[in-house]
């Protein structure tokens, strides 16, 4: 069992250029305002592993881990590594992490996701971004890759079940709406008239073919990091804390799945069959299975991957919160608000909170521990105790997912 002993996130709405920041002070600043929050010396951390997708790119830099070494002169000789796997990079870090925990190798880790993203024009960025699709492959001719393979999965929706765009719309607004909550959201402070959650072409332009401006998630400057924990240093911190071990989050099971990077192959693959990305469904499963649930119901919130609107409704009914093709159910119904059967992404998710690629995992996973120790302030989930992640990567050629509980679910 691997315990999360806190952590700290950014503040998504911060354009770190501005301040003059770079890369590396960004990367220290989490580190620095984490081990604050958590009360961790950095001579307690035995490794450090970082989720980023494309600082090669943004920032002109790799070997990010070696960005640990700036932060402390405790961290001079610590075992780093940094972690790729497109927009599920920190989930990819947190999971080297626990195996690491989980062997016995270390006990105390450090988990940084990164990613500058505002330092270019938007264009260029969607370009860097392209980098995860099958370069020379697909999408040649789209302008904005992502934009474009997403509309193709609502695309996709539209054939194999039908789709109405006020669903899709729906899921922009209930993201935005959560975000005004978060005190770190990217979005809190944005305002939108009742066109912009329409087919209006002047309040909601088309971006590429099905996708428009509010089906898209955010282009974000941000940072995330946690600290995992075996059990026994756990309940050490717990017992110099004067708290019970049973008040630490802990993550319960995970899951993880791979598939094909072009799109396409993966439609062909799944044609036929129950659930448009059978990969997805399977690391969720994965991880229930691990952590001993068998039922939904047993799932009291959900952080997950809403890089587009067509992505959150594929996501709804892979949940198996509907059957397949039929997450307009759960929209229509209220289940995914706050207050719902299932609240997905209290946080405000990619849309609402931001989506600052390599982090998205790393936040997925401290929200999560939040939520089930009642530490989300205005967005807390009302008696969450088990909480699941859905991070994917590309057009979820990588994809996982991890349950995270507190002792009393």
């Amino acid at each position: 069992m691997v315990f999360i002993l806190g952590g700290w996130q950014s503040d998504f709405s911060d354009v770190w250029s501005r301040r003059g920041m770079d890369l590396a002070d960004a990367f220290t600043e989490s580190v620095q305002q984490g081990l604050a929050a958590t009360a961790l010396d950095a001579a307690d951390i035995e490794a450090g592993h970082v989720g980023n997708f494309t600082a090669e790119l943004f920032a002109g830099q790799g070997l990010l881990g070696g960005f640990f070494g700036l932060v402390d002169a405790a961290f001079d000789g610590l075992p780093t590594a940094r972690h790729e796997a497109a927009c599920a990079s920190g989930s990819v870090a947190v999971l080297a992490a626990t195996a690491e925990i989980e062997a016995g190798r270390y006990d105390l880790a450090c988990v940084v996701g990164i990613e500058q993203m505002r330092n270019v024009p938007g264009q260029t960025a969607a370009e860097y971004l392209g980098a995860a699709a099958w370069a020379g492959h697909e999408y040649g001719d789209a302008r904005y890759v992502w934009p474009a393979a997403f509309s193709d999965l609502a695309e996709e929706y539209d054939r194999r079940y039908g789709l109405k765009y006020e669903h899709l719309m729906r899921i922009a607004a209930l993201n935005f709406g959560n975000a005004k909550r978060n005190p770190n959201a990217q979005t809190r402070g944005y305002a939108f008239a009742p066109e912009s959650f329409t087919a209006d072409d002047e309040a909601n332009p088309v971006v590429e073919g099905r996708t428009r401006k509010m089906d898209c998630g955010q282009v974000t400057d941000g940072s995330a990091v946690v600290f995992l924990a075996s059990e026994r240093r756990a309940a050490d911190y717990a017992a110099q804390r004067g708290i019970s071990l049973d008040q630490i989050p802990r993550i319960a099971g995970w899951g993880h799945r791979s598939a094909p990077i072009g799109y396409a192959r993966k439609i062909a693959d799944s044609a036929g069959q129950a659930y448009v990305f059978p990969q997805v469904r399977r690391a969720i499963e994965d991880a229930r299975a691990r952590a001993g649930v068998t039922d939904i119901a047993q799932i009291d919130a959900v952080e997950t991957h809403d890089c587009f609107t067509a992505t959150e409704y594929m996501a709804i009914d892979h949940l198996g919160l509907t059957a397949p093709g039929e997450s307009w159910k759960a929209i229509e119904d209220g289940s995914i608000e706050m207050g719902g059967r299932l609240p997905i992404n209290p946080s405000g998710g990619l849309i609402g909170c931001g989506h600052p690629v390599g982090a998205t995992g790393v936040r997925m996973l401290l929200d999560a521990a939040k939520q089930v120790s009642n530490g989300a302030g205005d967005y807390q989930v009302e008696g969450a105790r088990r909480v699941q992640t859905l991070n994917i990567g590309g057009s979820t050629t990588t994809t996982v997912s991890f349950i995270v509980e507190s002792a009393a679910a």
